[in-house]
């Protein structure tokens, strides 16, 4: 089990969080939560990375407020600054787990996913990315300008991250020079999710092996 935290930002602002360290760690990763906040499956993440040997840092963009509505949790995710989410508590995350750690990933599941993008971008801090099922909008990052090996997880049935989007994603990283992967699944938006009736345990289960092998090469 992990533990609730609270980090230093580069602001001086202090963030919550919920760190799961693994026992003997050389590597971590920061884990973004989807839109309905820092919940028990975001959580349960974290602790699946600690179980396999990378210590996890997920930090509270929402300051502590969770929902299971989606009209709320729509509302909480436009109402996010991701520039500056980013920036602040997601570099503070990065800052926080570095401190110990020779190298630390990025990884985030749909507005999470889209924050990974972002974070590939503009953080120096940033070793590597695992972004599923999200991409943000090109002004607030474009894909051509992540500097840092990526691996992307989407799904073929996905009216938010849609697969016209994946391939202009994809062809955006085409000429780039960082390492970089995409795959799809045939199945819906959420289906690494095990409480969204979109989960899909075959999906979720290979984008996962193919995480941790990703990690294991670029960490």
């Amino acid at each position: 089990m992990g533990d609730a935290i609270s980090f230093r930002c580069p602001d001086g602002s202090d963030c919550a969080g919920y760190l799961a360290e693994a026992p003997i760690a050389t590597k971590g990763i920061v884990v973004l939560q989807e839109w309905w906040g820092l919940n028990d499956q975001i959580r349960g993440v974290a602790e699946r990375f600690a179980a396999a040997g990378i210590t996890a840092l997920a930090p509270d963009l929402y300051g502590g407020r969770v929902t299971a509505k989606p009209d709320e949790a729509e509302h909480l995710m436009t109402g996010l600054d991701w520039p500056g989410a980013c920036n602040i508590e997601v570099r503070g995350a990065l800052q926080h787990l570095k401190a110990k750690l020779a190298k630390v990933a990025v990884t985030g599941f749909c507005m999470g996913g889209a924050l990974t993008v972002i974070a590939a971008a503009k953080l120096a801090e940033c070793d590597a990315a695992v972004c599923v099922y999200g991409i943000p909008p090109e002004d607030q990052a474009r894909p051509a300008e992540m500097k840092v090996p990526f691996q992307g997880h989407f799904a073929n049935h996905d009216h938010w991250c849609t697969p016209e989007a994946v391939d202009r994603l994809e062809a955006a990283l085409g000429p780039t020079s960082i390492p970089w992967e995409i795959h799809r699944y045939d199945a819906a938006h959420g289906f690494c999710n095990e409480t969204d009736p979109a989960y899909d345990a075959t999906a979720c289960a290979e984008s996962w092996a193919r995480t941790l092998d990703f990690l294991a090469k670029h960490l």
